[in-house]
């Protein structure tokens, strides 16, 4: 997939209709409590020119860390009162985590909200960065900066559903493994929502 397609099928993504997504889509048997307040949170799903064309930037978290040690994940995190809006968010967090430059970004659009199992409202910033550059992972926070072929991650026939225990319950949830990279979780449910809103 080249730089212009990926961008052009992106912000169609940005764009068309769609449900929130949740980390209990695929647990029905779950009853959520009536009034839950969540905190909000933005990701930035961006995308990149890469060696085997559109790729989209990921991250591992550290294995020190005390929430989803080791996990991978989109660069971003609990919004910020001081952060003039969720977009700002999701940037602001790029920078910090794996060195973006916000003025490099061409922000694309906005998926709708997920809810995570942890009580965040989680808003999918999509976007394109149309320059080269070298990411710089954050210490203590950030293992290890890569990226996926976005082929690959657009592609709903590479997901699987996968179960583990959680608090007494088994819960199942969407996995897109590439490599030696297990995604799963939040962002692969984030990212197969993006896969159903790309145009083929």
């Amino acid at each position: 997939m080249t730089g212009a397609e990926a961008r052009a099928r992106l912000a169609a993504a940005a764009r068309a209709e769609g449900a929130p997504s949740s980390d209990y889509d695929l647990n029905a048997h779950v009853a959520l409590p009536e009034g839950r307040v969540l905190r909000p949170a933005a990701v930035l799903v961006a995308a990149l020119e890469g060696r085997s064309g559109a790729e989209m930037l990921l991250t591992e978290r550290a294995s020190t860390l005390r929430h989803h040690p080791g996990q991978v994940a989109f660069p971003g995190g609990k919004h910020d009162t001081n952060d003039a809006s969720l977009v700002a968010t999701a940037l602001r967090e790029a920078r910090e985590e794996v060195g973006l430059p916000p003025e490099t970004v061409e922000v694309l659009g906005l998926l709708p909200p997920h809810e995570t199992v942890t009580g965040y409202l989680v808003t999918p910033v999509l976007a394109w960065v149309p320059a080269a550059f070298r990411p710089v992972a954050e210490p203590g926070e950030v293992a290890e900066v890569f990226t996926v072929p976005l082929a690959h991650l657009a592609d709903p026939a590479r997901y699987v559903v996968r179960a583990r225990r959680w608090r007494g319950q088994e819960r199942r949830f969407f996995a897109v493994p590439y490599g030696p990279h297990y995604i799963w979780g939040a962002t692969a449910r984030m990212l197969r929502a993006l896969a159903d809103r790309m145009p083929r």
